[in-house]
């Protein structure tokens, strides 16, 4: 009788993804008859992702798939393993760059591996997929994050408190004109994403109110938001990153890479946010600075111990 050698990555796979809505890594480990700390190793060897952050990738894509056939957030976010809609919100709102309210144009995730959710209780090894750039990501999350937590934190201020003139005169970029107060410097973080995003998809410049309220600003940058990050992913999945737009808004058209287009957005974005924390903290209201080793620090922390998983 001949002896067929087990498939280990597969038994550490579905340990990983067996049934349950809670499962700590111990758990994972313990169906694998492995420590948590070779387990984990085994696994991140073999897909380049910690047994954590992959089940909950897939599981997300999963509650994705689940949301476009017509679960109820709730009932997607148990079988997530979240114990609260709003902690699975959170989740859903920082892997798809919106909420769980609007369906997920694409249900998976990048991955290191290839390995995604396959409806209705499947694996899916794409091996043809491109790995993507972990610093593109980063800084494109990092900046929708930050921007988001700076509109939410402007929230509490008056309207007269955003539309101080706090630096008199300054101009980020010459077509933008000036930005001298909060509320002007937070408009153009949300507009510029819309603008290029017009042109990339060939639509008009959408019309835009001359000073919008900071609850409109933020409803405008969750869609633009989730709109920026899809492209950018889009672009890294299909190499495209030479590719070129002719920009018709343009008065004479113009022609731009598009990575100098995404270096573009995320530079000045970067200057405004820091620009938004400068103006708050001189009206005295203090501000965290925005380091992206914190917030990245925070994630990989959600990713290694299972964040707001039940």
């Amino acid at each position: 009788m001949t002896n067929v050698g087990r498939d280990r990555l597969r038994e550490l796979l579905d340990a990983v993804l067996a049934d349950g809505e809670s499962r700590s890594l111990g758990d994972m480990a313990g169906d694998a008859y492995s420590s948590p700390f070779h387990f984990s190793r085994m696994l991140a060897r073999g897909t380049g992702e910690s047994p954590v952050a992959m089940r909950r990738r897939v599981l997300l894509e999963r509650a994705a798939w689940q949301l476009r056939n017509g679960s109820a957030v709730t009932e997607a976010a148990w079988a997530a393993g979240y114990d609260s809609a709003e902690g699975f919100s959170r989740a859903y709102a920082r892997a798809f760059g919106h909420p769980p309210s609007r369906p997920a144009s694409r249900p998976w995730l990048p991955a290191p591996n290839g390995i995604h959710f396959h409806p209705p209780i499947s694996l899916w090894v794409d091996a043809n997929e491109h790995v993507t750039n972990p610093l593109t990501e980063q800084l494109v999350r990092h900046d929708l994050d930050d921007t988001a937590a700076l509109l939410a934190f402007s929230s509490r201020l008056t309207e007269a408190e955003l539309g101080a003139v706090r630096l008199p005169g300054t101009v980020v970029l010459d077509w933008d004109g000036v930005e001298e107060s909060i509320g002007d410097v937070l408009h153009h973080l949300v507009r510029t994403k819309e603008t290029w995003l017009a042109s990339i998809d060939g639509r008009d410049t959408p019309a835009d109110p001359a000073r919008p309220a900071v609850a409109e600003l933020a409803e405008r940058h969750e869609t633009a938001g989730a709109a920026w990050l899809a492209m950018v992913r889009d672009l890294d999945a299909r190499g495209a990153w030479g590719d070129r737009l002719i920009d018709a808004l343009c008065e004479p058209p113009e022609s731009f890479v598009m990575s100098s287009v995404v270096a573009h957005v995320l530079t000045y974005s970067a200057h405004r946010r820091q620009l938004v924390r400068h103006m708050l903290r001189a009206a005295g209201h203090p501000v965290g600075p925005g380091d992206p080793i914190m917030w990245l620090r925070r994630h990989r922390n959600e990713e290694t111990t299972g964040g707001e998983l039940a």
